[in-house]
């Protein structure tokens, strides 16, 4: 291949300062992959927009300073050109459709994204030709010839290191990915190069010097460990003639801007650039699936450093969704559809179930048993049955948040192993500290990203204070006693304390159960934000803003029970 020497200029870095400044006010843009059009959304694309979805909201009851979320879908390529065909439709019709269903599913699943990016769109293709050009200004680019094996599903070119052999659907011996199975072909001609080997040394650098750039930390070392491998030059073009669906090369009409490069921009395109991108740039949270790690971790900040913009503050990596323990495919038929399952759940409890049981570092599995029985237990029954109960007329009459009285639940320095004191006892201690560290347990669990951890300290916390409730059995109590009265005003006042705790911190996740319960506690828009969240004030002899406030309208049960589908009590029975 001819090569022409390599520049040791690599562009400085340019970002505003805006974008990098720490502390409130600072701007975020937080971001999902754009989707593939070539198929419907399934839940694994669904678990990535949760994911980014939470972040944002969280950050919006922090109220650090504007955020974006932004998603949308990749509308170029050689295969939605072929589906495209395959389906005996135009491209543009394709595209259409199936953007057209992401942005209906993400708006049934209350994906708050603020920008919905399709990279057919003018304003993005004009962002992707300048970031061409300022890859040419810098030598960043030469044109040669290339051949190797091309992936058309995974759109890229695979050393034969990562290659095993199969026999095709009419038995033919073939060469598939071996970490896809999708199969290759040999492709040869004539395309533009990025000098990504020039790259090692910077992004080994960066690396090094963000040692949080990439989350969870296995990937970061993954990333690492592909900077000690062959790392040949990328091709970003192809023959025009081969793929006329994409972005031509400025002043070339025989190629196309190669499908990665043009879909990576859209995290540019999505604030402004050329123009003012410099107000958010790189102020950015990436969060993606790992299987397209590389393109993000290795070609991403390649080029940007080569077009002489800084990486993206974080990559935050997410594993993948099973069935039953196999693959999600088309050939299996169990690709699961993320409007049917919004159906069977609900809203909150498909968003909960998602964002409770993936775990970032590891595939987890989908069946419908999961579902049924972590929401039943941890929304309907643990949540929502203390609300229920601490709320009921038999228990509440008043329908009051009632006074907290000192002398029955004492403030103490150290509640560790003592006996009981007033009315309280040492667990009820515990309890009180274990939610009063809750926000900032939750906190570090974003920063994180490990969201399932988040929910599972709060699930934790809402057992404590249903063993509170139970322990202390207030239905049991006379009100004709004062003493037992003043007790009994603690215990719910205690307890709708914890859930107005639960109730703010659930707002990332499940917002519309969070409302719900926010709004049974006559707790205002302006009170549910996380700085200035208390938690029983009156306990560390301050006032309690929420004391003697009538409670809001009851609205019935906070969560209904999901019902076991007629296929689920089947197997249920024949086991």
């Amino acid at each position: 291949m001819l090569r022409p020497p390599l520049s040791c200029f690599f562009p400085p870095c340019r970002a505003a300062a805006t974008a990098t400044a720490t502390g409130p006010g600072r701007r975020l843009l937080l971001s999902t992959p754009i989707f593939y059009a070539n198929g419907p959304p399934h839940i694994g694309h669904l678990y990535s927009a949760l994911l980014a979805d939470a972040l944002h909201r969280y950050r919006g009851l922090r109220g650090v300073g504007p955020g974006r979320l932004s998603t949308g879908t990749d509308e170029h390529g050689l295969k939605i050109q072929q589906a495209a065909a395959a389906a005996g439709t135009s491209t543009s019709e394709l595209c259409e459709q199936i953007s057209g269903l992401f942005h209906q599913t993400f708006t049934q699943a209350a994906v708050s994204f603020t920008h919905f990016t399709r990279t057919s769109e003018p304003r993005h293709q004009q962002a992707v030709q300048h970031f061409w050009g300022a890859l040419q200004d810098a030598g960043a680019l030469y044109k040669g010839s290339y051949e190797g094996w091309y992936c058309t599903s995974e759109e890229c070119f695979l050393p034969e290191s990562q290659l095993a052999e199969r026999r095709d659907t009419q038995g033919h011996p073939c060469k598939v990915s071996m970490e896809t199975g999708h199969q290759v072909h040999w492709t040869k001609e004539e395309n533009y190069m990025f000098r990504l080997s020039a790259f090692r040394e910077p992004l080994r650098s960066w690396l090094r010097d963000n040692p949080q750039a990439i989350c969870p930390e296995p990937f970061q070392q993954r990333v690492l460990r592909w900077l000690d491998e062959d790392l040949p030059d990328l091709s970003v073009s192809r023959e025009r003639s081969r793929l006329q669906w994409g972005i031509p090369v400025p002043n070339d009409p025989t190629q196309t801007i190669y499908v990665w490069v043009d879909a990576l921009v859209n995290y540019l395109s999505v604030v402004g650039y050329p123009e003012t991108h410099g107000e958010w740039w790189p102020a950015a949270h990436h969060v993606v699936g790992k299987d397209i790690l590389k393109f993000h971790a290795i070609y991403w900040p390649a080029l940007l450093l080569a077009a002489g913009l800084a990486p993206p503050e974080r990559l935050l990596v997410h594993s993948h969704w099973t069935v039953r323990g196999q693959k999600m495919s088309k050939s299996l038929g169990n690709v699961i559809e993320p409007s049917a399952c919004i159906r069977r759940y609900t809203l909150d409890g498909f968003r909960y179930f998602l964002l409770r049981q993936g775990v970032p570092e590891r595939d987890c599995d989908y069946y419908e048993e999961k579902v049924v029985k972590v929401v039943n237990a941890e929304l309907a029954d643990a949540l929502g049955g203390l609300l229920n109960r601490s709320t009921a007329p038999s228990i509440n009459p008043s329908n009051t948040y009632p006074r907290f009285s000192e002398a029955c639940f004492p403030k103490l320095s150290d509640y560790s192993g003592t006996k009981a004191v007033g009315r309280a006892c040492a667990e009820d201690y515990q309890l009180v500290a274990s939610v009063a560290s809750l926000p900032q347990q939750v906190a570090a669990y974003f920063e994180g990203f490990q969201i399932y951890k988040a929910l599972e300290c709060i699930a934790l916390c809402v057992r404590q204070t249903n063993g509170f409730f139970q322990r202390h059995r207030p239905w049991k109590l006379s009100r004709e006693d004062p003493m037992e009265q003043l007790w009994l005003d603690t215990i719910i006042h205690v307890t709708l304390e914890c859930l107005r705790v639960f109730g703010t911190l659930l707002q990332p996740m499940v917002p519309g159960t969070a409302d719900r319960l926010l709004s049974r506690l006559a707790v205002e828009p302006e009170e549910r934000g996380l700085s200035a969240l208390t938690f029983l004030p009156r306990f560390h002899g301050e006032p309690c803003p929420f004391e003697g406030r009538q409670l809001g309208p009851n609205t019935g049960l906070l969560f209904h029970r999901l019902e076991k589908s007629q296929q689920h009590q089947r197997e249920a029975r024949e086991l």
